[in-house]
């Protein structure tokens, strides 16, 4: 596929060229806003997506049927003058080699996503310029699903996107907003801890990190990718790295990462092993209880 040989290319993330990256639905949930008139979510949640979806990200040329899959949902919490307090749930997906099976890449709960917004306000992409937080918010997320992504077909791939990411969280660190907006841009506040945007790009650009991200890889493209040919292999090799979650999570515990990957990746593990081998279930099983025994319930699907 094209994408997998431009993701080989080192990627720069300061051009800006005429096709896009992303084909991204975005749902605004209103509902807990009394009122009738729902006019201004309406306008919102369109200016979100073109945003999203008509900027050119990176220097890379996508196809149509390449652009990367994903979705966003915005539960408005309140507004006041201005103000949105907000949730946001992101999704994203790429496809599995000879299938027609997409794989989960993030599924990410953003509990900060704090902005000021007027109807009609113009939402414009500005590279190293901050502009407002709304902005700043989507150009994070939209390089870190492109990244992403493209770590999922090359060994280290999408670091141009991380770094663009690393970038905005810098500006956004030192540019003026309320309080209210700065939450998660922090390396520590009070209310979003270690599980913010800042801790993300802090843990992919670890050097500690490096077998997690090279994981990525290894799970999609020799894992994922091959099961097509032969399941047994392709299994196999997820199986074979599962421990490396454990280490980066040994290393710095609790790390947001981790969590991260398995906040995507928790129901596919259990699907996968459910039929591996004893030795597969096992290692996997107790690997998966180790780091993140809440889903218990899920990962007791392998054994059944």
């Amino acid at each position: 596929m094209k994408r997998i040989l431009c993701s080989i290319v080192t990627l720069s993330c300061c051009l800006l060229l005429a096709a896009q990256e992303l084909n991204c639905h975005v749902t605004i949930n209103s509902d807990k806003i009394e009122g009738s008139n729902k006019q201004v979510f309406q306008t919102l949640q369109k200016s979100i997506e073109d945003y999203m979806n008509t900027t050119k990200w990176t220097n890379m040329t996508f196809a149509d049927m390449e652009r990367i899959e994903c979705s966003m949902l915005i539960v408005v919490a309140s507004v006041a003058d201005n103000e949105y307090t907000c949730e946001m749930t992101l999704q994203s997906r790429r496809p599995v080699y000879g299938t027609s099976y997409s794989s989960p890449v993030l599924n990410i709960r953003d509990k900060y996503f704090n902005f000021m917004y007027q109807e009609f306000d113009r939402l414009d992409f500005q590279q190293n310029t901050f502009t407002t937080n709304l902005t700043a918010m989507l150009a994070y997320y939209c390089y870190l699903i492109i990244g992403f992504d493209l770590a999922t077909y090359s060994r280290m791939g999408g670091q141009g996107c991380f770094d663009a990411c690393e970038a905005i969280v810098q500006t956004c660190q030192s540019a003026s907003m309320s309080e209210h907006e700065q939450q998660a841009w922090l390396a520590y506040d009070r209310s979003s801890g270690n599980k913010n945007r800042y801790a993300i790009i802090s843990n992919l650009n670890d050097a500690a990190f490096k077998p997690f991200r090279e994981y990525i890889y290894e799970y999609h493209r020799l894992g994922l990718d091959q099961m097509a040919a032969n399941v047994a292999n392709g299994r196999a090799r997820i199986a074979e790295g599962i421990n490396i979650l454990h280490k980066a999570n040994t290393a710095r515990p609790a790390t947001y990462i981790v969590t991260i990957f398995l906040d995507a990746k928790a129901d596919e593990l259990a699907d996968l092993f459910k039929n591996g081998t004893d030795k597969e279930k096992k290692e996997v099983y107790e690997t998966l209880m180790r780091i993140d025994p809440t889903r218990q319930n899920t990962y007791d699907r392998i054994n059944e």
